[in-house]
């Protein structure tokens, strides 16, 4: 056999085994995405009734007997959740299912998903404290927001596990493909040097692999 270089790096033995090291990292980085993807999805799907159920929270509890103190921290934490700051107090309507309209031209930035899961702790909190909070609909009732709640912070710990492992693929990815001397890449190199070396660079030999292209992440 023509092919029989003294580095150890470019042996037939190492190549098979580089192959097949490329080939499972590749996967693993598929499988991660793909576990980031679904854990994502799960995490927009137990978001999506977050922000109308703190409006009717709010709602509910501005036709108790409640304090203005404690509807105006409610109605607060409320706009927060709802990615809106009151310039203004504005009391939520009993019976309304809309968030008051915000003013124009003032931008927030508390919509991250920790964010969203702080705030309506806050909120579930507020109404938990307040003894005239005591709604008949099962869905107000605080069990059924703690319940919400619990499961929002799930839904957000998978997400941040996903994204660690995720990460963690892909550093292991672009290790074995660019790492100096040793990656995909390099190694590459070398053996199409080796067999430029073994054939020159008129061989038919060398043009069999001269083509194939290899991209460097540099």
């Amino acid at each position: 056999m023509a092919f029989n270089p003294s580095k150890e790096s470019i042996k037939l033995a190492s190549l098979n085994k580089l192959h097949d090291d490329a080939h499972a990292v590749l996967d693993s980085v598929k499988a991660a995405k793909t576990a980031f993807d679904n854990a994502t999805n799960d995490r927009e799907t137990s978001f999506a009734p977050l922000k109308k159920l703190s409006t009717k929270i709010v709602n509910a509890l501005a036709a108790t007997d409640a304090s203005k103190l404690t509807l105006d921290d409610a109605s607060s934490i409320n706009f927060k959740i709802q990615g809106r700051r009151n310039g203004k107090k504005v009391v939520a309507v009993a019976g309304k299912d809309d968030t008051p309209p915000e003013p124009a031209g003032i931008s927030v930035s508390q919509q991250s998903f920790d964010t969203l899961v702080d705030n309506f702790a806050k909120l579930t909190q507020t109404v938990a404290a307040e003894a005239h909070y005591t709604p008949n609909e099962n869905e107000l009732r605080v069990t059924t927001p703690n319940s919400l709640l619990a499961d929002l912070r799930a839904r957000n710990k998978a997400v941040v596990a996903a994204i660690t492992s995720l990460s963690n693929a892909r550093i292991a990815r672009d290790t074995l493909l660019h790492a100096a001397n040793t990656g995909l890449y390099d190694t590459a190199q070398s053996v199409k040097q080796y067999i430029k070396s073994l054939f020159d660079a008129t061989s038919p030999q060398y043009r069999q692999v001269s083509g194939i292209k290899f991209t460097s992440r540099a």
